[in-house]
């Protein structure tokens, strides 16, 4: 898989970005604007960002594949977790300051063809059957503390499918890495 680094000045950037963005919607401004950004955050490429609200997930939000440039996509999505992940009540302003951002940055999708592949902590997953799909970011499992076989069922949960789905020849699975950081890590 193809690795994507990036520096920790980089990585504060994105974070910036996101935690700006939603004040931003929150006091009715616009998007914040990013001034001569560097290769690495001009880069298409997939992304998530995940709010946490006292460790708990607050909202999650993200494109599977690279749509447009890093930071512009850091900033779409940090909004749409915060005011449009249907799971949640859009964020408040009181609660700006219990959020933690985080953020996954995805390397391409490849297809797995046989489960031994998977290094469960290390990769994501994406199962795909017909129209019905689930992601799941690696950070899940290790979290979770999921062995292979739950991972791949809860991944098929989230796709709207059944537990086991993985194993019936017309579900596709794909897996991904994801370079992962929030603000915790980089204070």
């Amino acid at each position: 898989m193809k690795k994507f680094t990036l520096t920790d000045e980089e990585k504060k950037t994105l974070l910036e970005l996101a935690r700006k963005s939603i004040e931003n919607k929150l006091m009715g401004q616009k998007d914040p604007e990013l001034q001569n950004p560097t290769e690495n955050l001009k880069e298409e490429t997939g992304a998530f960002v995940t709010l946490k609200k006292r460790g708990e997930l607050r909202g999650c939000i993200g494109y599977i594949k690279g749509i447009k440039p890093l930071w512009k996509a850091v900033i779409d999505l940090a909004k749409e977790s915060a005011f449009h992940d249907p799971r949640f009540h859009p964020v408040r302003s009181e609660e700006i300051n219990d959020l933690e951002v985080e953020i996954s940055v995805l390397t391409p999708l490849e297809q797995i063809h046989d489960i031994s592949e998977i290094e469960v902590g290390r990769h994501g997953l994406l199962i795909k059957r017909g129209f019905l799909q689930g992601l799941l970011l690696p950070q899940v499992a290790r979290e979770e503390n999921w062995d292979l076989h739950t991972f791949l069922d809860h991944t098929c949960l989230k796709a709207g499918l059944y537990p086991g789905c993985w194993k019936d020849d017309k579900t596709e699975i794909y897996a991904f890495e994801a370079l992962v950081f929030s603000e915790r890590e980089l204070k």
